[in-house]
């Protein structure tokens, strides 16, 4: 698989401090309407939680995800997932494996595919005509405040870093024309501004969303504690409420399609 070395999960990081993803995935799933006895694709199922509730629906689900671990974790839940590369499914027949679906969903996920032409595509195929693809994104200007904050810090001590971040967070109008040009249609995609708490701190979040990333700027396993802590410091007077509490700068791009009859 052609991965984007910067998405590594644990999944008990993910489920000490990334619990908010899944509970506000629930607006996504809401677009997508699982029937009973659909069968679903779930892009990036990650750890399999928000899965489970399609599931509760009715529908028969089918997840993926690149993360060895957070299939295991899936799996744990009851859910059908394999590793697969989602930059792959329209290459040698790979989304036929699975059949021809009815809808495919994805939270939180697709910003992390550095070949989006590629990912519409094999979506596009690996769904039936008539079929639907509903879900959410980090969307243009998503964690901006996180993002400076991270590599701010990360040049204050030295580290190499690339001029751009390994993530692709699209205007609603470069999402739709890549969609479109893949052959989709009916294409619906807003983008929405949401302040989200972050329950364990901007270190916490560091520490799991940013993992992979410290590993490109090859940072040692014994600075990260202490880097995710000053780049909570640093972005305190930004983010920390009145109350103590935190809240990053999310920006959500939610959208529906259909592939035509």
């Amino acid at each position: 698989m052609t991965v984007n070395s910067a998405s590594r999960w644990s999944p008990a990081d993910y489920a000490a401090n990334a619990a908010f993803v899944p509970a506000l995935g629930a607006a996504a799933l809401d677009l997508l309407a699982p029937k009973p006895g659909e069968l679903i694709l779930d892009i990036g199922c990650g750890d399999g939680t928000l899965t489970r509730s399609i599931i509760d629906s009715g529908a028969r689900v089918i997840g993926l995800d690149s993360s060895v671990e957070m299939v295991e974790a899936a799996r744990a839940k009851g859910v059908d997932a394999f590793v697969a590369d989602a930059q792959a499914l329209g290459l040698d027949g790979q989304a036929e494996r699975f059949g021809q679906f009815d809808a495919a969903f994805s939270n939180a996920a697709l910003h992390w595919m550095l070949d989006p032409d590629a990912v519409a595509s094999g979506i596009h195929s690996a769904l039936k005509p008539g079929g639907r693809f509903a879900g959410e994104m980090g969307g243009e200007g998503n964690i901006a405040t996180l993002r400076s904050g991270i590599r701010a810090e990360l040049k204050a001590r030295g580290y190499d870093l690339p001029d751009q971040d390994p993530q692709w967070y699209p205007s609603c109008e470069a999402f739709v024309r890549l969609y479109a040009c893949a052959g989709f249609t009916e294409i619906k995609a807003q983008i929405i501004p949401r302040p989200t708490p972050l329950p364990t701190g901007v270190a916490g979040w560091v520490k799991t969303f940013r993992a992979g990333w410290l590993d490109q700027a090859e940072v040692p396993e014994t600075e990260r504690d202490d880097i995710a802590e000053a780049v909570e410091l640093r972005l305190q007077p930004a983010l920390q409420q009145p109350d103590g509490s935190w809240l990053a700068d999310y920006v959500r791009l939610r959208f529906t399609m259909r592939k035509p009859d």
